[in-house]
């Protein structure tokens, strides 16, 4: 069904469809799901940074604290690698070995932009060598450059690099991302540290279809266009139309055609949504080709500079403007003109969080200069 035949499916706006995403994502009200079972349900955190999955699950989750997710990272019961976008995700064990899989055909796109500096490099071989080096021990990407560079010694250092990430399942080790550690990103396989075999593509990873459902399960309502946005994949149409009989369709505010599963909660409109404070880079600014049903049009770009995104905040589901943590202080920066009312919503779940993140600390909270970003 193209855009134009997808007139005659029922009309969700974007309110409509901001209430049902909330609710997959576990932001409507806060879930009573363990840490485990929401990232899975969530297909795993963004993670470029080491904090966003632990503030994405304390806005999320009914009683979190971040040790509950560093206990998981240090068990090896969850990992940080690059999946999705071709960028860092916090993945269950499970999900790094099966979704890695999925997501290699961006990871050849990647690779073959390099494609010029290994010149003369085979790729098989790189793999095994890169594999034993990282599984004799975690090694650094500047540890991986210069061993490698010692077998290819004409290539490009950096595009060796890349070869490694992109043709094997690298997953980083712990101390990094541990809730209050530090240390620096070292890699070393996925099967090496979870302790387990990778699933193989094409034959043992996730069918495309089994991985529509679940994105469906929580980003949806949504498009082709909406996960494959997501994934950093295209091709998906096939999926889902092989999906078509098992599912409903809606037509979008754009007109666009809306896939979901039957029996998915699609909330009333009218639902409150309380104020929620995001990271930077979560994934529910980011789920989505079309960002209309959480972002209103007036904000569109106002959540980055450069490469780098902001921490957010919603207020009646949508988002609302930015915060940071200024030493002893939080800053709240809305887009708009908040009620007296609305300013003491966002400062009681300002407070909350930051009794989950950080107790004991004494934070002042503060409403800033509306800044046009």
């Amino acid at each position: 069904m193209t855009q134009s035949s997808a007139a005659g499916a029922p009309l969700l706006d974007a309110r409509a469809l901001n209430r049902a995403t909330l609710d997959r994502q576990l932001l409507l009200r806060r879930s009573p799901r363990s840490v485990p079972d929401a990232v899975h349900h969530l297909l795993g955190l963004q993670a470029q940074n080491v904090t966003p999955p632990y503030y994405a699950l304390a806005a999320r989750l009914d009683g979190f604290a971040p040790q509950q997710l560093s206990a998981l990272m240090a068990g090896r019961e969850v990992a940080r690698i690059v999946t999705l976008r071709s960028t860092l995700h916090t993945h269950t064990a499970e999900d790094c070995l099966t979704l890695r899989p999925l997501v290699q055909p961006a990871r050849d796109r990647e690779l073959r932009s390099f494609r010029t500096g290994l010149a003369g490099v085979d790729l098989n071989r790189l793999a095994r060598l890169a594999r034993e080096l990282v599984e004799a021990e975690p090694r650094t990407m500047a540890a991986l450059r210069t061993a490698l560079g010692a077998e290819w010694p004409d290539a490009d250092p950096r595009a060796l690099a890349v070869a490694a990430r992109c043709t094997l399942p690298l997953v980083q080790v712990t101390p990094r991302g541990l809730w209050g550690a530090s240390g620096q990103v070292a890699l070393t396989t996925a099967e090496h540290w979870l302790g387990r075999p990778a699933a193989q593509p094409p034959a043992q990873a996730p069918a495309p279809d089994t991985v529509v459902l679940r994105y469906l399960a929580a980003f949806g309502p949504a498009s082709v266009q909406d996960m494959q946005a997501w994934a950093g994949l295209t091709r998906l149409r096939p999926a889902f139309e092989r999906l078509r009989p098992r599912l409903l369709t809606f037509r979008g505010p754009s007109g666009a055609e809306l896939f979901d599963l039957p029996d998915a909660p699609r909330p009333d409109p009218a639902t409150p949504a309380p104020p929620r404070f995001l990271p930077e880079f979560d994934n529910l600014l980011l789920g989505h080709a079309d960002r209309g049903r959480v972002v209103p049009p007036e904000y569109r770009g106002r959540t980055w500079q450069g490469n780098q995104a902001h921490r957010t905040f919603l207020a009646d589901g949508f988002l609302a403007g930015l915060w940071r943590l200024d030493e002893a202080c939080l800053v709240i920066e809305p887009f708009g003109k908040p009620t007296r009312a609305e300013q003491e919503e966002v400062t009681a779940e300002a407070e909350r969080m930051l009794r989950l993140m950080h107790p004991g600390a004494s934070y002042d909270i503060r409403f800033g200069t509306v800044v046009r970003r």
